[in-house]
């Protein structure tokens, strides 16, 4: 007998499961608009920063699977994913409490990671709980509802420090200090964020365990990468990746190499460790099994793999260096306690609240879109129009006119956030959607630690030292991912 489809949900059953995201992306607008300036406020120097930020995407790589492997297998009367959507808000909110009151610019590095594992706690089960929540014919939609909630918390976050300063809290402030306009736009965004995720945990519920696997697509059809991969890796991979790392490591240290560079060498030496570990280990232990599913990972997220590379890649590019690049080259600023830098910093937040406006109004247009054109062709046309976006701010002066560059970067950012968790969720097991879901997050620390350990050695050796070349690098990105699209298995659209 056939098992039967998950019950269609009404508009309103999917606006309260996603609600809770709109929180987490203010606290992540925050982040994102504001951790340069506060590392530069504390004296860290530009070509710096990018190490400084590479605290985000590393606890990413080692919480999301973590969590995704636990909430898989978590069931108390709370459901599944509903309890780490809590410990994660109340982390977050502490960690948002604490960022814009860093004395030191250690305690400031320190904090970020605290707040980007605290984010990634709630942010995980986030995507896996709309695979687990939605039939197939919904995903969309409901990727494309996060879309929408994320895009209107990053608006009103990054726009907060401007709207603060235009109501007169202050904006500068002595060497070394925080202006008051990003501390309470912090203060806000906790409030925001823990209020945000209670309305999703007390308005919703979860299927169990035994539900979830009696419907239809508990077990999709799922092309695994060959039988040859099944089973732990031989030691020769392990001993190929770690040696890899060590003589990178060693030219490195030869040539005198920038000292990010270790990162990469650091994350072929560990990939390979992790190889090895995973096959000393039992069956059963949670390494093992998170680097068997990593290596049996189905065809689809293979290939999304490198659209994700370049996707986030070039958004890390412009989270770290936009800051610094607008405010030297539209506001003619380089020292940090100056009016004119804190001005172009503020402006930052609004072009950064801008992407976000633009893409909850892109998000509306996705299921058509979807429809229309199909996954992979809607995803491509969209990332071209971001890179397109990311481009232009090279070509025009007036900063009032990058306002029109962001409408190419939000409806980019809309659909990364959306398309790629739709083609995914569709190729993986209902009982590993958390799992997977977090391995999926691979493919995007990884071009963030990439970008964080290489683009200030590039930015110096490269790119003339220019920030805003570190931009239009990040649009001719967008680019490539999008190209990177075609290869990708579709299934027929219905949304």
């Amino acid at each position: 007998m056939s098992r039967p489809d998950k019950p269609t949900l009404s508009f309103w059953q999917i606006w309260n499961m996603c609600f809770g995201f709109m929180g987490i992306q203010f606290g992540f607008a925050l982040q994102n608009a504001n951790a340069s300036r506060i590392f530069e406020t504390l004296g860290a120097p530009m070509d710096a920063v990018p190490g400084l930020w590479i605290a985000a995407p590393l606890t990413g790589l080692l919480v999301q699977p973590v969590i995704g492997y636990w909430s898989d297998r978590t069931w108390t009367r709370w459901g599944r994913r509903r309890p780490y959507f809590m410990i994660g808000a109340v982390l977050t909110t502490l960690a948002l409490l604490v960022m814009p009151n860093s004395p030191t610019l250690w305690i400031a590095a320190g904090t970020l990671w605290v707040l980007d594992a605290s984010i990634n706690v709630s942010m995980e089960p986030f995507r896996a709980f709309v695979g687990d929540q939605l039939a197939p014919r919904q995903r969309p939609t409901g990727y494309a509802m996060q879309s929408f909630f994320i895009g209107i918390g990053a608006i009103v976050a990054s726009f907060l420090p401007f709207l603060l300063a235009h109501f007169g809290v202050a904006n500068t402030a002595g060497a070394g200090q925080v202006p008051d306009t990003v501390r309470y736009a912090f203060y806000v965004g906790a409030v925001v964020l823990l209020a945000a995720i209670c309305w999703t945990v007390f308005s919703t519920r979860e299927y169990s365990p035994a539900e979830l696997a009696g419907f239809a697509d508990a077990e999709p059809p799922v092309h695994q990468a060959g039988a040859a991969l099944r089973g732990p890796a031989p030691w020769y991979q392990a001993a190929l990746w770690l040696g890899v790392g060590v003589v990178l490591a060693g030219l490195i240290a030869w040539y005198r190499g920038d000292k990010m560079l270790y990162v990469l060498a650091g994350l072929c030496a560990a990939y390979g460790v992790l190889l090895g570990l995973a096959r000393v280990l039992p069956g059963t232990h949670m390494l093992a099994q998170i680097v068997g599913d990593l290596r049996t990972m189905p065809t689809t997220m293979r290939r999304l793999a490198w659209v994700q590379f370049f996707s986030w890649f070039a958004l890390f590019a412009m989270w770290i260096f936009t800051t610094r690049a607008v405010a030297g080259v539209h506001f003619g600023a380089t020292e940090t306690e100056s009016a004119a830098y804190n001005e172009g910093a503020n402006w930052v937040g609004v072009l950064f609240g801008a992407y976000n406006g633009f893409a909850a109004l892109a998000a509306l247009l996705i299921p058509p879109m979807v429809r229309a054109l199909g996954l992979r062709w809607s995803h491509l046309l969209n990332l071209w129009l971001g890179g397109a976006g990311l481009i232009s701010m090279m070509f025009i002066d007036d900063p009032r006119w990058l306002l029109l560059s962001m409408v190419g970067v939000g409806i980019a950012w809309a659909s990364i956030l959306s398309l790629p968790y739709a083609l995914l969720s569709d190729s993986v097991p209902a009982a590993k959607m958390g799992v997977y879901m977090g391995i999926f997050n691979f493919f995007i620390v990884i071009p963030q630690l990439v970008a964080a350990s290489a683009l200030g050695f590039a930015l110096r050796a490269w790119l003339g030292g220019q920030p805003m070349h570190v931009l239009v690098l990040g649009g001719c990105s967008l680019l490539v991912a999008g190209l990177c699209v075609l290869r990708v298995p579709s299934r027929p659209e219905v949304v």
